[in-house]
């Protein structure tokens, strides 16, 4: 693919579009009112539907697939997926175990080959355009996982894939996420060069917005959160430290607006920053100007 790439640009992101619709309402606000460019859909999450409705509503909210393998519903049913998920139709937490799995034991391929694209297909049911590929927890790091994504995202339209890369990495992973880079480059997939949100994940709030906007390095990157209404509890048990209702805020925040209007890079979608002919510096950018569709 060739691409037209913005030489700086930034993607603001929401993950877990479609968990729960506290998330849901948070990124249509966010995006409306703030600086939201994007967000991932977990098409199998319980308010998935939702989600996708108030997309359809949203024509310049860019949307992409957030890939669920661990911790979370799977698409298929659990008879179908018996490897993967147990008798909830959930996929567990235990990573490396399941990650080994996958590399090694060829009837689990076989399985989660059917489960990646049974969720492309319903993200392609849902009528929306793909922007983008993540997997949560960023399990697409994984090498089976990755070239599964690359194999069946041919089929669909993908265009573009998150590297998640954090400049604070450390050390010992750079040779990994350079791997991982060069696979995508060869597949002739577009990749965000770095991302803010690893090390602060669930507390992207203003002050880590506005310190990363005021460091920013070269190329195009991608800060991405996980946004929430306030309401009763956690929007998840495993998400009981997370500071949603402060990430929703930094993204509405004047002052998060004005650093990023002041850092003098373009924004939008992976579709945008990537595909457009042309880019307003300190702008949105426009989805119609000459954005490949993704």
């Amino acid at each position: 693919m060739t691409t037209q790439r913005a030489a700086r640009a930034l993607i603001f992101t929401a993950d877990d579009f479609g968990l729960h619709p506290r998330v849901n309402a948070a990124v249509e606000r966010a995006h409306r009112d703030g600086v939201l460019n994007a967000a991932s859909l977990m098409v199998g999450a319980p308010a998935a539907q939702d989600a996708i409705e108030r997309a359809r509503r949203l024509p310049s909210l860019a949307v992409g697939l957030h890939l669920v393998l661990a911790d979370g519903p799977a698409m298929l049913p659990a008879h179908e997926i018996p490897a993967l998920v147990g008798p909830d139709g959930r996929f567990g937490d235990a990573m490396a175990k399941d990650g080994c799995r996958f590399f090694f034991l060829p009837h689990v391929r076989a399985q989660l080959r059917r489960e990646i694209r049974a969720q492309f297909d319903a993200f392609a049911a849902s009528g929306l355009p793909l922007d983008h590929v993540n997997a949560h927890k960023h399990f697409h790091l994984h090498p089976t996982v990755l070239s599964l994504i690359i194999e069946i995202g041919r089929d669909y339209g993908l265009r573009a894939v998150r590297l998640p890369y954090e400049t604070s990495a450390p050390a010992l992973l750079k040779p990994w996420i350079a791997l991982v880079r060069a696979r995508l480059d060869r597949a002739g997939l577009a990749h965000n060069d770095y991302v803010v949100g690893i090390e602060h994940t669930g507390a992207m709030d203003e002050g880590v917005l506005l310190d990363a906007l005021a460091a920013l390095p070269p190329g195009v990157g991608e800060i991405y959160c996980h946004p929430a209404e306030a309401g009763d509890g956690p929007i998840t048990p495993t998400m009981a430290d997370y500071r949603p209702v402060d990430e929703l805020d930094a993204l509405l925040s004047p002052r998060v607006a004005a650093a990023l209007k002041a850092a003098g890079v373009a924004t939008g979608g992976f579709a945008d920053v990537f595909g457009q002919r042309a880019v307003r510096s300190g702008t949105r950018a426009s989805r119609d100007a000459g954005a490949q569709p993704s």
